[in-house]
């Protein structure tokens, strides 16, 4: 096999996460790898973090198969596994088992690795109370690569938390960038972002509900930074998202933006979600030339 190479350099590539909404942005993705624009900087948290290794990976099928048609899978996960300890979305099964060889979602495993791009995957450590990002060099194997993004994408009682080296984690999103990897691109010296999102422009978070919050504060009582970090992801969510706008005026960002969302983080209607990404395909190749120009490929 030809050693993959980046074709975009110095401009980093930020997925945000959002669960089923993924089958929007996943048309970015594969629009992407159709012109072959393989930029050296990949992070995301959640979805996004599924999004960033398909797209290392260099998968046009899997990622739209994975937010799409696998909904229809029998082991997905519904109320019966929820009750069972494993979720609503059965993820040991979504995560840890369909990437392997001969199973629903096999992962090409030895592009990832070829691919010379930086890979970031965030989380939120339950255990300290803090973010993490994981990189190359805890990616040693594919089981370290899916455990971590089911950690990731571990949506707070929806899903179970994730044990790794002792520690518990749950989905980034917790984190101090609301789920948008933007200060991991910062950390790691990047001062150009492609950023794709998966809320219109006129979207504004709310905050918690009070009674969420006193079940929150039942359910997660071994783990109150969890609680704390829900409290005020609305705040966090907001200000990473103006300052993207911020970024976009001063020409450092080019944002990929659904016009509008026609699913839900948890939508399992297939019809609903192929025409999702089709539609998020369809206003990817329109956002080309902008693009390819913003990149500096054009």
């Amino acid at each position: 096999m030809e050693r993959p190479t980046s074709t975009v350099t110095g401009t980093a590539l930020v997925f945000e996460g959002g669960g089923m909404r993924a089958s929007y942005t996943s048309g970015l993705l594969v629009a992407l790898l159709e012109e072959g624009l393989h930029l050296d900087w990949v992070g995301g948290i959640s979805a996004g973090s599924s999004n960033t290794a398909n797209y290392v990976s260099r998968d046009p099928w899997r990622a739209r198969h994975s937010f799409t048609d696998f909904v229809t899978d029998p082991r997905f996960g519904d109320w019966r596994t929820f009750v069972r300890g494993q979720g609503l979305f059965n993820a040991r099964y979504i995560y840890e088992e369909t990437g392997l060889p001969g199973q629903a979602l096999p992962f090409d495993w030895d592009t990832f690795t070829a691919d010379p791009a930086q890979v970031r995957i965030g989380a939120f450590n339950a255990t300290r109370g803090e973010p993490v990002y994981w990189g190359r060099e805890d990616l040693a194997r594919l089981e370290d690569l899916m455990v971590r993004v089911r950690a990731s994408s571990t949506m707070p009682v929806v899903m179970p938390p994730v044990t790794i080296d002792g520690e518990v984690f749950v989905d980034g999103a917790l984190g101090p960038s609301g789920g948008i990897p933007l200060d991991a691109a910062v950390a790691d010296g990047y001062e150009r972002f492609l950023v794709v999102l998966t809320q219109p422009r006129s979207y504004v978070k709310p905050p918690p509900a009070r009674s969420g919050l006193r079940y929150l504060r039942q359910h997660f009582r071994r783990f109150p930074a969890v609680v704390e970090a829900l409290g005020r992801r609305h705040k966090a969510y907001a200000a990473t998202r103006e300052r993207l706008w911020e970024l976009e005026r001063a020409g450092a960002a080019h944002l990929f933006v659904p016009e509008s969302m026609p699913v839900g983080n948890g939508t399992r209607d297939v019809a609903r979600l192929r025409a999702s990404h089709e539609a998020g395909l369809v206003q990817a190749r329109r956002e080309l030339p902008a693009l390819r120009e913003f990149l500096g490929v054009g």
